[in-house]
């Protein structure tokens, strides 16, 4: 069986991906004089990360192909009283639906596991990005995959994980394909972009019991500092459920 998963997963779960997009977020407000940034998600769905960030001032606009998790972002974003544009669309229709070099930031978050051509959603993606903007990419890792169908005694498709091109473990695999923290920096720079540091997300949040974190003061907050000393460090980012890598589009 799986692992028990932890109660207080979203702060855990994503404390990493927050630091990074933090440090990027004043990074580009230094650069640009702006505050207020242009933030596009590609496939955002419900909004876990564009309506935080609308809430600290920043004009969000999120594409993803479901009408229902668009009708759920906008239902969140008006209970947390900001606004958040949302149309719908592929990650093959940004350079239609949005204009060119109108945004800083862009987040590809579990979405290139998805699309056909990694390279060609990477580069459509730098082709809104302003000069200096940067991309937020974070997506599932086939070490993690083998370690979890382990763990649930699946012990072929652990090994099939490892050994596919693909990162999948079978046919019954909802996840097509997975990436290495080594294959996103390579796609990033096939795209045009200059790859930042790998950092593994969610290294111990999904292997750890939820009786260990639930109800124990400072639990959830020392796991999240373990989940931090743990993304950087050169062999356990390799073996997180998630791995995360920004990149830089040049300046103008």
């Amino acid at each position: 069986m799986r692992a028990e998963g932890v109660t207080k997963a979203p702060a855990v779960r994503t404390a990493v991906v927050w630091d990074a997009l933090r440090a990027v977020l004043a990074e580009l407000a230094a650069a640009t004089g702006r505050e207020a940034l242009d933030i596009v998600d590609a496939g955002g769905g419900t909004g876990g990360f564009a309506v935080p960030l609308a809430a600290l001032g920043h004009t969000v606009t999120v594409v993803d192909p479901s009408p229902d998790s668009l009708a759920a972002l906008e239902r969140r974003a008006k209970e947390r009283g900001v606004g958040v544009r949302g149309l719908q669309g592929d990650a093959a229709d940004l350079g239609d639906l949005l204009s060119r070099d109108s945004a800083d930031l862009v987040l590809c978050h579990s979405v290139l596991e998805y699309v056909d051509d990694p390279v060609g959603a990477l580069a459509a993606m730098a082709g809104l990005l302003r000069g200096g903007g940067a991309v937020s990419v974070l997506a599932a890792n086939p070490v993690a995959s083998a370690i979890h169908r382990a763990l649930a005694g699946q012990f072929d498709e652990a090994r099939a994980a490892l050994s596919d091109p693909r990162g999948s473990w079978g046919d019954r695999d909802p996840t097509p394909r997975r990436f290495t923290g080594e294959t996103l920096t390579g796609l990033l720079a096939a795209a045009g972009f200059r790859p930042g540091a790998v950092h593994g997300v969610r290294v111990f949040a999904d292997l750890v019991p939820s009786r260990l974190v639930d109800g124990e003061p400072g639990a959830a907050e020392a796991l999240v500092a373990l989940e931090q000393a743990a993304s950087a460090h050169p062999v356990l980012r390799d073996i997180a459920t998630q791995v995360h890598v920004l990149g830089h589009k040049a300046s103008a």
